[in-house]
């Protein structure tokens, strides 16, 4: 049963990635990454709440995201009692509006702000650095939920640096309904060890910047398009159709599902998701960049651990 103790509510941000290269695997088994993160609008919602015994319970409004274990936000208040020896319980409320398997780094943001959420509901005297590290043995993609905006990420992608912030954006995403592994999608790639060539950051950040800002596409790129869009032709579908109605770029977002597409406007964006939501078994959400500083603020009192 609740206690009538503490409780508060934290958005959990969706990203896309605005590149994704793969250089090749590493003598670890793990693949080399080079990608520019981006925080959008699209979020999920966490509510805690205390309770009087030290069971920790996960309610979600989505019949397809598991409260069992297997959850990463049980996974990371179970990682946070045992490296802070915490013996307190919680109530977390699991509100779903991001895709699950869509590329958007749903269940990522879900354990990096289950950890923010639980480290001030059980008042854990902790830093930024020491919830990243446990944070990076969640998921790959949980470190870059403590920068938010815009983001290099490489190694595995757990090696965050905070870059000036994109030009906010207008933006469509679409997610057909397919679930997609994100280790069949490296197993799919096959890349070879560490031999690609590759454009250097600084270059490949201004390219990308450029495109977000109207130019001919030059930076958007991601590597696992081919192969995903080989074995499920109707996400290439989704990416084309974004496109035609009238985006100025469209990409994968990670290993997919999920396509986005740059509009010029709001506007834009709504003319063309009266186009798409029609037909195809496929979700269309309309959202926007975010940048990191509205991020943070969107945290209030558990900014301090960003």
């Amino acid at each position: 049963m609740l206690s009538r103790g503490e409780s508060f509510s934290l958005p959990s941000y969706a990203k896309i990635n605005l590149s994704l290269r793969v250089l090749g695997r590493r003598a670890d088994g793990y693949h080399e990454l080079h990608t520019i993160f981006q925080t959008i609008t699209l979020c999920d919602r966490l509510t805690f709440n205390a309770l009087d015994s030290n069971q920790l319970e996960l309610e979600c409004d989505d019949a397809d995201v598991p409260s069992d274990d297997t959850n990463l936000v049980l996974r990371a208040a179970y990682a946070l009692r045992k490296r802070f020896l915490i013996e307190r319980g919680a109530h977390v409320q699991l509100s779903k509006s991001i895709p699950v398997g869509g590329g958007l780094g749903g269940g990522s943001s879900n354990a990096a702000v289950a950890l923010l959420g639980l480290a001030q509901l059980w008042r854990i005297e902790t830093t930024r650095d020491e919830l990243v590290e446990l944070g990076a043995r969640l998921g790959a993609d949980v470190p870059f939920f403590f920068t938010g905006g815009t983001a290099l990420g490489t190694g595995r992608g757990t090696e965050i640096a905070s870059l000036q912030d994109a030009p906010r954006e207008s933006l469509l995403v679409i997610t057909p309904r397919i679930k997609i592994s994100t280790a069949d999608a490296y197993k799919a790639l096959n890349a070879p060890a560490l031999t690609k060539e590759f454009v250097p950051v600084n270059l490949l950040i201004s390219r990308t910047k450029a495109d977000l800002s109207g130019a001919p596409p030059a930076a958007l790129i991601n590597d696992f398009e081919p192969v995903i869009f080989q074995q499920h032709p109707e996400i290439e579908r989704a990416r084309d159709a974004l496109l035609r109605a009238g985006a100025r770029a469209a990409l994968l977002s990670g290993s997919g599902s999920s396509v986005f597409g740059v509009f010029e406007n709001g506007a834009e964006v709504e003319r063309a998701r009266t186009l798409l939501e029609v037909g195809e078994g496929r979700q269309v959400f309309p959202c926007a960049t975010l940048s990191r500083e509205d991020y943070r603020r969107a945290f209030g009192a558990c900014a301090k651990f960003l």
